[in-house]
C-alpha cells in the first residue's frame, strides 16, 4: 500500500471565521477596561456548559489542577489517590504542593480508575482523590462519589481529555467538587493554551480566584495588597476570544468527534483490537480515538509508529504508567502495565474525511498481517 497523499495529522484545532472575528475584535478593542470582558464572558459560558455555578479561567489545566487542590485544602504530607495511566500534568502539582500521590490501577475496559483500587489505598493521610477520564473515557462516578462520602474525601475530576463527554446526563467535570479542563492546541476545544477550573462550592471558587491573582483578596479593598502569596495562571483575553468562539460552535465540534470515532468502529470490526468504551449511562466525547490490541497479537509499538509514519500517518503512544517513570517507584498495578505497550492512539482532527480513517485502518491491519504471519 503506497504512503497517502498528504500527512494525516493526529489532531489540530478547528479554527472557522468565528474564531478569527472574535479574536480581531479582542485584539482591536480589548484593552484597559475591556481587557477582562472576553475571559469573563468565556467563564459564564463555559459554566453553563457544563452546569456548574462557577468558572475560572486559566494559563493551563496543570494550572487549574495546582489551584483546585489548594482550594480544596489538599496539603503537604497529604495522600492524593490518582490513577496510574493519566499524563503526568495530573500528578505533578499534587508534587508541587508536597503531597504525596498514591498510584492506583485502572479498569481494563475504560482504562479509567478502579474504584475498588481507590477505596484499598485509603489511609489515614488521604485527602483526595484524583479522578481522569482518559481519552474522553468516563469514570465511574457514583461509586468514586459513594468513596469519598464515606472517607471524607476531596473529588477532583481531571476532565481535560473529557471535555463533551456525559456520565448519566451530567457533564464530565461537573460531578466531583472541583473538575479542571484543557484547551492545549490538540484538544477539541482550543484555545491554543489554556485551561478551566469549576466547581459548584462558592468557598473553592473563591479560594482558587484569590490564589490565582497572587493571593490578593478583592474583599479587603487594599490595591495591592497581599495577606498571603499566591499565583497567576490566568488566561489572556486574546485565549479567551477564541474559547468563546469555540464553545459556540461546541455541538459541532463534539458530533465530529464522534462520527470520527464510528468510522473506526465500523472498519475496526476485529476481535483482536479494542476501541474507546461507551456504556449505556454514558456519552463518550471520543477525544481521542484509542485502538488497545489484544495480548494474542505480536506487536512492537515503536515498528508499528515507525511503519504509520512512513505510510504519512500521526499516531500517539498510550501514556506509560507514571510510576514507571523514574522520578516514581514502580507499582504492583497489572492492568496499568499490561495495557500501555498495546495501546496507540488514531488520528481525530477536525477536517479528517472518511477515507483517511479508512486508510490509517488499512495501514494497521497491513503491518498486523505482515508481523503474525
Amino acid at each position: 500500500m503506497d504512503p497517502y497523499k498528504k500527512k494525516i495529522p493526529i489532531t489540530r484545532p478547528s479554527v472557522s471565521t468565528l474564531e478569527i472575528e472574535y479574536v480581531n475584535d479582542a485584539i482591536q478593542t480589548g484593552w484597559g477596561s475591556k481587557c477582562y470582558d472576553y475571559i469573563h464572558r468565556f467563564e459564564k459560558d463555559f459554566a453553563g456548559f457544563q452546569g456548574n455555578q462557577y468558572a475560572l479561567a486559566t494559563s493551563s489545566c496543570t494550572g487549574a489542577i495546582h489551584l483546585a487542590l489548594m482550594a480544596l485544602g489538599v496539603k503537604e504530607g497529604d495522600e492524593v489517590i490518582v490513577p496510574d495511566i493519566t499524563w503526568i500534568a495530573s500528578v505533578e502539582p499534587v508534587l508541587y504542593i508536597g503531597a504525596k500521590p498514591v498510584f492506583v490501577d485502572v479498569l481494563p475496559d475504560t482504562w479509567c480508575i478502579d474504584p475498588a483500587k481507590v477505596a484499598a489505598a485509603i489511609t489515614p493521610k488521604t485527602k483526595a482523590v484524583i479522578v481522569v477520564h482518559l481519552y474522553g473515557n468516563l469514570v465511574e462516578m457514583d461509586a468514586i462519589m459513594e468513596i469519598a462520602k464515606k472517607y471524607n474525601l476531596r473529588v477532583l475530576e481531571d476532565a481535560a481529555e473529557g471535555w463533551g463527554s456525559e456520565y448519566k446526563g451530567k457533564k464530565a467535570g461537573s460531578i466531583g467538587d472541583a473538575g479542571v479542563f484543557s484547551f492545549h492546541g490538540t484538544k477539541t476545544i482550543s484555545t491554543g493554551e489554556g485551561g478551566m477550573l469549576v466547581t459548584n462550592q462558592k468557598e473553592v471558587f473563591e479560594k482558587a480566584k484569590i490564589l490565582n491573582d497572587h493571593g490578593r483578596d478583592p474583599k479587603k479593598g487594599r490595591a495591592f495588597w497581599m495577606e498571603n502569596y499566591g499565583y497567576k495562571y490566568k488566561m489572556s483575553n486574546l485565549q479567551a476570544a477564541m474559547g468563546c468562539a469555540q464553545l459556540e460552535r461546541a455541538v459541532e465540534l463534539i458530533a465530529k468527534k464522534r462520527e470520527i470515532f464510528s468510522w473506526y468502529k465500523h472498519e475496526l470490526t476485529s476481535r483482536h483490537y479494542m476501541l474507546n468504551p461507551e456504556y449505556p449511562h454514558t456519552k463518550n466525547s471520543y477525544w481521542m480515538p484509542t485502538v488497545l490490541f489484544d495480548e494474542s497479537v505480536a506487536l512492537d509499538r515503536e515498528k508499528l509508529f515507525a511503519y504509520m509514519k512512513e505510510k504519512n500517518i500521526d499516531s500517539r503512544p498510550f501514556f506509560y504508567p507514571l510510576s514507571s517513570l523514574p522520578m516514581f517507584n514502580p507499582c504492583n498495578n497489572a492492568v496499568s502495565y499490561s495495557i500501555y505497550e498495546r495501546g496507540i492512539n488514531l488520528p481525530s482532527y477536525h477536517d479528517m474525511k472518511y477515507e483517511e480513517a479508512k486508510y490509517v485502518v488499512d495501514t494497521i491491519t497491513e503491518f498486523v498481517a505482515l508481523n503474525n504471519n
